[in-house]
């Protein structure tokens, strides 16, 4: 199947940090008449308020909840570039949806470079821990069998934007 004739989503998955909506961005140079979507900003505006306020006042269950629904919603689109928040693929009814009009791409990414990425951000609630760099390794050894549901695993590691996203958009044309 070819790119341009493919209406099928382009999902991104992977830890906090791995690069998804960076990769996202680079994507849709590639996907111009695709849209893009970053599901954490998406329940931001939904809501009204930034995640670690909602984690904060209605806890990780509630926000869960949002995500849920709001993946049940953009999963019956097309041609969309969607970024997802690092935990909602551990809930599988959002892999069962995704994977009914999406192709979903792990970005595997390791944790020290995750950590050199993300260890001076503050907007991340299930790392404002005493270790977030062990917090991180633990969030990844929960979530890692779920990551590997993805349709395609692409290893990041010492890549580029612009090889990570040729690589997806290689293994997009073949699906």
């Amino acid at each position: 199947m070819k790119t341009e004739n493919n209406t099928k989503n382009i999902v991104l998955t992977g830890m906090p940090g791995a690069g998804k909506t960076s990769v996202a961005k680079e994507l849709s140079k590639h996907f111009a008449n695709f849209n893009v979507c970053e599901t954490d900003l998406m329940i931001e505006n939904l809501e009204k308020r930034t995640i670690t306020e909602i984690f904060t006042q209605d806890g990780e269950e509630y926000f869960r909840k949002v995500e849920k629904d709001l993946i049940e919603k953009i999963s019956k689109n097309n041609k969309q570039i969607c970024s997802l928040g690092g935990g909602s693929f551990i809930n599988e009814e959002n892999i069962t949806n995704l994977q009914k009009n999406s192709i979903i791409f792990y970005l595997k990414t390791d944790i020290n470079t995750i950590y050199e990425r993300i260890k001076n951000e503050t907007q991340r609630p299930l790392l404002k821990t005493t270790n977030p760099k062990n917090t991180l390794n633990d969030l990844l050894t929960k979530r890692e069998k779920q990551y590997n549901k993805a349709d395609v695993i692409i290893d990041t590691t010492n890549k580029t934007l612009e090889e990570i996203a040729q690589e997806i958009i290689k293994e997009y044309k073949k699906l």
